[in-house]
C-alpha cells in the first residue's frame, strides 16, 4: 500500500498523509491533472467520485460528487490556488450542495499536495489545514483519515494499469 504515514495535529489544525508510489513524479501528477483518472482515486472505494467540472489552473474550480453504497451523493469542490506542474498544487477543499455551491456550515481546508522524486519513484505529501481545531475535529469524526487513506491507496492500481 502506498500510504506510509497518517497524522493529525490539533494544535496546528493539520492532517498530513505521506505516500510512496512506484512511478515518476510526472505520472503521479497526471492522476490529479486528468479528471477521468482523478475520479478513480478521489473517493474511497465505497464512495467513488464523479468529476463534473475540472478547471485545473490557478483560479479554476474542480467540482465532483461521491456516490455512496446506498446511492447517496456528497458533493465537493476545489478552488485551485496555485499549480507547480508536476511538483504539486494548492487548493481550498470544501463541501458543496447539489448545485456545487459551498456549504457554509461545513469545514473548509487549505490543502497542499506535493510530489518529489524519492523512494521507489515518488514521495507524495498531502497536507490539509483547517481554520479551527473544531473544524479539524469535525472531519476527523466524519472519518477523513480512513477515507483519505483508502482513496490514496487506490493510486497504485491506477498507476499499474
Amino acid at each position: 500500500m502506498p500510504v506510509t504515514n497518517v497524522s493529525h495535529d490539533i494544535d496546528t489544525r493539520t492532517i498530513t498523509i505521506t505516500a510512496e508510489f512506484a512511478a515518476p513524479v510526472s505520472r503521479v501528477w497526471q492522476v490529479y491533472a486528468d479528471p477521468r483518472q482523478l475520479e478513480k482515486i478521489w473517493g474511497p472505494p465505497e464512495y467513488p467520485a464523479t468529476v463534473v467540472h475540472h478547471d485545473f489552473r490557478p483560479g479554476g474550480r474542480v467540482t465532483y460528487y461521491m456516490t455512496g453504497p446506498g446511492g447517496d451523493k456528497h458533493a465537493g469542490y476545489w478552488d485551485i490556488q496555485a499549480i507547480d506542474e508536476p511538483n504539486g498544487f494548492d487548493f481550498v477543499d470544501g463541501f458543496a450542495d447539489a448545485n456545487f455551491e459551498p456549504v457554509e456550515t461545513m469545514p473548509v481546508s487549505t490543502s497542499e499536495f506535493r510530489f518529489v522524486a524519492g523512494g521507489a519513484g515518488t514521495v507524495a505529501t498531502f497536507v490539509s489545514t483547517y481554520p479551527t481545531a473544531d473544524a479539524l475535529q469535525q472531519v476527523l469524526d466524519m472519518g477523513v483519515l480512513e477515507g483519505s487513506s483508502s482513496a490514496i491507496n487506490q493510486i497504485d492500481a491506477l498507476l499499474a494499469a
